[in-house]
């Protein structure tokens, strides 16, 4: 096992790694920006390293500063969290160049899952279905493009090669907007991930994003845990994920879970994963993608089934066997997590950084708070802008919707704007209670005009 581990990331999921590796008895070295210094993370570990200056590309992105301060810390290992350099194969290598394991999957596979188009292909070689489209990138010069998305079906979707997070994405509706929602899509595509290329696949209308935790070991064990459904989103980023999903049957879950399995062994997946699928109204799941890391909704997977996901991450990154076996894993009841960020629903989502004043997290029986914010503490502008995530876990979807309820009604932060309104509004629906959750349940039942 290892002795000490850095995490090269900051806020809630820094603070979820430390308290990790403090139950596995591992030493850990936080690193922070200048604007970090007091920061929860900071204060949590066991040591502290400031990386460089505010904005990420000088900070948590500076592959050479962090690598310096794993360096100098004596650290064995380095845990990227998710986000910033957590799906950077360039620094998964140095890592390793540089006798530093990196909790996560090999750059081999990274790479394999980084690239959607080459992600897609192996899909289906290995017999994962996967959505009607494009072999390969498209471009608005090409004549037969027309052709290809009449084939495929309109609508279609364009999206990023290199994408994720709603970059370099456009619905389209017709051949007139096909080829500028291809030249909008390949410029934000560049801008987001300096590649521009594009795909084009069949857009799936009321779809339900379904996706399922995997695991793997360097002796080629793998497994799946049950789904979580993350279908509420807003501008394709999630807001409130929970397990297992309101629409799942037994017999899809087994045929889900085993496709997911087949991706991770097709890669020789080693640690922890997702991978995602589209649902549609008839039940036919397509592969979508795999995320090569931890993900922020980890915790309603723990929360019903009982396993601590980033230590499994570490214990596997550190060559131990994989003891978890699908068919084994009971669902023990039923979790919610409401993304709480420092935005302003009511005008369009602007951030809201700055200073909390006075605040109250929520607590009680079945509720758990994964957050970095304090009383006093202030949410800089230059990162994400999440300030807390609330787990409600039920022994049903009905209790935990009702402890969810409970818990924002709670919750108390001055100073800043922030979501908690849009999540109440989200539980008292009707529609949701009844668990009709889509990808555009927001603008249907919550922003409806």
């Amino acid at each position: 096992m290892f002795k000490k581990v850095l995490i090269a990331n900051r806020g809630e999921i820094a603070c979820r790694i430390i308290r990790a590796c403090r139950d596995l008895s591992i030493k850990t070295v936080a690193v922070h920006s200048e604007v970090d210094r007091e920061s929860m993370h900071v204060k949590l570990a066991d040591q502290a390293i400031c990386v460089g200056h505010a904005s990420a590309s000088e900070s948590y992105l500076n592959i050479p500063s962090i690598i310096a301060a794993a360096e100098i810390s004596g650290a064995d290992a380095i845990h990227p969290g998710y986000g910033f350099l957590a799906e950077n194969t360039y620094f998964a290598e140095v890592c390793e160049a540089c006798g530093l394991k990196f909790i996560g999957p090999s750059k081999e596979s990274i790479e394999q899952m980084g690239d959607k188009i080459s992600a897609v292909e192996l899909m289906k070689k290995s017999g994962v279905p996967t959505v009607p489209g494009s072999n390969g990138s498209v471009s608005a010069d090409d004549p037969k493009i027309f052709a290809m998305a009449k084939k495929t079906g309109y609508p279609v979707i364009i999206k990023a090669t290199a994408g994720g997070g709603g970059k370099g994405m456009r619905i389209v509706v017709s051949e007139e907007a096909l080829q500028n929602a291809i030249i909008m899509a390949q410029t934000e595509a560049k801008a987001a991930f300096g590649n521009p290329d594009v795909y084009m696949e069949k857009y799936i209308e009321e779809p339900h994003h379904i996706e399922f935790q995997v695991l793997g070991d360097k002796y080629g064990r793998t497994a799946y845990l049950p789904e979580r459904d993350c279908s509420i989103q807003r501008r394709h980023q999630k807001l409130v994920e929970e397990s297992p999903s309101p629409l799942m049957s037994p017999a899809l879950r087994k045929k889900m879970g085993k496709a997911a399995k087949s991706v991770a062994a097709a890669i020789k997946y080693v640690t922890v994963g997702t991978v995602e699928f589209i649902l549609d109204k008839k039940g036919h799941f397509y592969f979508m993608e795999m995320n090569t890391r931890i993900q922020v909704e980890h915790p309603v997977t723990e929360m019903i089934t009982g396993i601590d996901l980033v230590k499994e991450q570490i214990k596997l990154a550190a060559g131990e066997k994989l003891s978890i076996i699908s068919e084994k894993v009971k669902i023990l009841g039923h979790a919610i997590e409401c993304r709480i960020n420092a935005e302003d629903p009511d005008t369009d989502f602007i951030p809201s950084p700055g200073k909390i004043g006075k605040l109250f997290l929520p607590g009680g029986p079945g509720i758990r708070i994964d957050s970095h914010v304090y009383s006093g503490y202030t949410i800089p502008p230059f990162y994400d802008s999440l300030i807390a995530k609330i787990i409600a876990f039920g022994s049903d979807r009905n209790e935990s919707v009702i402890r969810m309820q409970r818990a924002l009604r709670e919750v108390e932060i001055e100073g800043i704007k922030n979501t908690v309104s849009l999540h109440s509004k989200i539980m008292a629906n009707e529609t949701f209670r009844k668990g009709g959750v889509s990808t555009d349940f927001l603008p249907k039942y919550i922003f409806e005009r």
